[in-house]
């Protein structure tokens, strides 16, 4: 459905009747028992009547359609008239906005860095212990998110500035499940359980892993993802924490042993498809094909949640492909489970009454079930009915993230950009092709200390 022409023609149909307009909404308010449609009819006890909300977001094409089909729901419980835009660059059109004094009412961006960066500017508007209290509350890994959403303001205050809205699960391992049945394998619980899975599969003349690096100008990038992710499985929160803001340096012991762990499965020809030459120079995309071939090239691939696009085609999620959550260390239970990830993160830049009405709608069940009930939408939130979700793909990965004790932003997309989409990609190709780790860490580091 074209949604910008219908709500287009909508808009100038003044005499158009209510019944008609119901018809936009995606799922009809009671008809299907997996809303928490009590939360609908609250909303339609919030009079915004001659008011309009500006949005700005990420979302173009088919998620702007995905997205303004949740708008719609606010549209028409409250009465105000909800504008939605976007930009092919909207990372800087949103700093010239702001800049300009001439802000949307709420600003979704997937950069915690950048919005941190207007807090400090003054450029958005604290949502208050009460929005910070409930994600603590009824979020998976909670304090996690509420220390995402927090950023010094102009007079160096932290406060509760981002909102999560819609999450990315990158803690995942997928396979064949048909291929684990056919050699006895069972999907492991502890890390301990996947290094010896690998092992066993080594002895029975397979090949545990697919990996690839390449990616154009951004060859390496998968291998920051395996780094981080082993971070968090080696050390405290609190050090990844000062690993992306640069107190703990990248040839410090933390990380070095980290890039080594990742080297543990990369740099072992017997464990790797095409042995640790061909990790750098098979292209991510092409890397998971191996567990479709027959008889397999291998039988486990480290990757986030988007890469079944990239499964041949006619794949079927939960039958020919599936996923576990990549697990933490039994040794190290201190550290719980922990989740890597990414997501979108929602912020008043312009305050209103509008405004401050559509972080309590995301507060509800409701704004995240319309979504997770179409496409690519996960959600941390426990109070959702997970049966709302599309496919057991989308359930599976909600409850890792409901499950989460802690949740930790993408750690290269918080680095400087010459560090985390730079020197830290090229680091990795270096090192899976014959650097030592701790020469990639220094080498990494030097690079940061001559930031300016």
């Amino acid at each position: 459905m074209n949604f910008k022409l219908t709500f287009g023609i909508a808009a100038a149909a003044l005499m158009l009747a209510a019944p008609a307009l119901a018809a936009d909404l995606k799922f009809a308010p009671g008809e299907d028992k997996r809303f928490n449609w009590a939360d609908y009819d609250a909303l339609k006890s919030v009079d915004l009547k001659g008011e309009t909300l500006t949005v700005f977001g990420p979302w173009r094409g088919d998620d702007e359609a995905l997205v303004q089909s949740v708008l719609e729901y606010f549209r028409q419980a409250t009465g105000a008239e909800v504008k939605y835009s976007s930009s092919e660059n909207y990372e800087q059109q949103i700093v010239i906005d702001t800049q300009a004094g001439s802000p949307p009412n709420i600003a979704i961006l997937p950069q915690p860095g950048l919005l941190a960066d207007l807090a400090s500017k003054g450029l958005l508007v604290p949502l208050g212990d009460d929005a910070a209290n409930f994600i603590k509350t009824n979020y998976g890994a909670g304090e996690s998110w509420v220390a995402l959403g927090t950023y010094k303001d102009k007079d160096g205050t932290a406060k509760f500035f981002a909102f999560p809205y819609k999450a990315d699960v990158k803690s995942l391992v997928w396979y064949s499940p048909e291929n684990f049945e056919d050699a006895g394998y069972e999907v492991p619980k502890t890390m301990e359980e996947l290094v010896a899975l690998s092992e066993k599969i080594v002895a029975d003349g397979g090949k545990p892993w697919c990996i690839g690096l390449g990616s154009g100008g951004a060859t390496g990038w998968p291998a920051t993802d395996w780094v981080e992710d082993i971070m968090l499985r080696t050390q405290s929160p609190d050090v990844y924490d000062k690993w992306v803001t640069n107190e703990i340096k990248f040839d410090s012991p933390e990380v070095v042993g980290a890039i080594e762990t990742f080297g543990s499965f990369a740099k072992n020809d017997a464990w790797v498809d095409g042995g640790a030459a061909g990790v750098a120079s098979t292209d991510f995309r092409d890397s998971p094909k191996g567990l479709f071939s027959t008889p397999p090239k291998c039988y486990m691939h480290r990757q986030a949640s988007f890469i079944p696009s990239f499964f041949p085609e006619g794949t079927v999620l939960g039958e020919d492909a599936d996923f576990f959550y990549f697990p933490a260390f039994a040794s190290k239970p201190d550290l719980g489970a922990p989740v890597l990830g990414a997501g979108t993160l929602v912020s008043i830049t312009k305050d209103s009454k509008a405004a401050r009405a559509f972080i309590d709608f995301l507060e509800t069940p409701l704004a995240h079930e319309l979504w997770m009930a179409q496409s690519g939408f996960v959600t941390p939130h426990k109070g959702v009915n997970k049966d709302a979700y599309a496919n057991d793909a989308l359930k599976k990965q909600g409850e890792i993230l409901s499950n989460a004790t802690t949740f930790r932003f993408d750690g290269s997309d918080l680095m400087p950009g010459k560090i985390g989409a730079g020197a830290f990609w090229t680091g990795m190709v270096d090192y899976v092709g014959g650097k030592s780790a701790a020469d990639v860490g220094a080498a990494i580091q030097k690079a940061w200390d001559e930031i300016k």
